[in-house]
């Protein structure tokens, strides 16, 4: 205000209201219960990662764990809408890229160009990332379900990732990069001109950009994690 239409809205407030009302608990009571059951889906997808790695070899583990990884994988979308308006504490600026750098490797790689799947590397990263997002999930629904959370899945919550993210981003940069070749070869996703939009792209040049865009989003992921370990550890200490 003031205003030609003589009113005004605070997006502060209403998601103070929003959080506040009867409907956004039984919400928050229901993110809670899907947490746990996260972390017990994603132990699943590990669990049969690691089998099939013993009884089959790395070749097949994709086909595996493709179903669970896909829905698992989507469904993280939810992390950004929930991030966007305050349900969560971690930033839309960390949030953002991690996810969607995971659905690009989902779906704009390994979904999309299937000579990937037999890559010793799909094996590592359903593995970091499974590992990760059973830690993160039984976090998040024992805090919420208890009030706090034993000292040792908090050491683990903020420390796992010292050697996961290593491994997970590594997997994930060398299946984009693999996989460029058979963008480049085939043309999938790709738009030619002369079309009736006068557009044009090509998805090999999208796929070097998402890959261009790990080599600063990596020491901006890495520093923000060590500062939230150090505070997250000293706060456990205090108490």
């Amino acid at each position: 205000m003031p205003n030609q239409f003589n009113f005004s809205f605070d997006y502060f407030y209403a998601a103070i209201i929003a959080l506040g009302s009867p409907h956004m608990y039984q919400y928050m009571l229901g993110q809670r219960k899907k947490a746990l059951a996260k972390s017990k889906r994603k132990f699943q997808v590990l669990y049969t990662d690691l089998m099939t790695l013993k009884e089959s070899g790395h070749e097949h583990v994709y086909i595996a764990v493709e179903k669970p990884l896909l829905l698992a994988q989507t469904a993280a979308v939810m992390e950004i809408l929930h991030g966007l308006v305050g349900l969560v504490r971690s930033p839309i600026t960390t949030t953002l890229p991690q996810i969607g750098s995971r659905l690009f490797v989902t779906w704009g790689i390994l979904w999309s160009f299937p000579e990937n799947r037999t890559h010793v590397l799909v094996s590592s990263l359903v593995i970091s990332w499974s590992i990760t997002e059973i830690i993160r999930y039984s976090f998040f629904g024992t805090t919420e379900a208890l009030g706090f959370a034993p000292s040792w899945l908090l050491w683990l919550r903020y420390s796992t990732f010292l050697v996961l993210y290593p491994t997970g981003i590594t997997s994930e940069v060398g299946l984009i990069y693999i996989g460029l070749q058979y963008i480049k070869e085939c043309e999938k996703y790709c738009i030619r001109m002369p079309n009736q939009f006068n557009f044009s792209f090509d998805y090999f040049y999208a796929a070097i950009i998402a890959l261009g865009i790990y080599v600063p989003g990596t020491p901006h992921m890495h520093p923000y994690m060590l500062g939230q370990r150090k505070k997250a550890l000293a706060k456990s200490k205090r108490e």
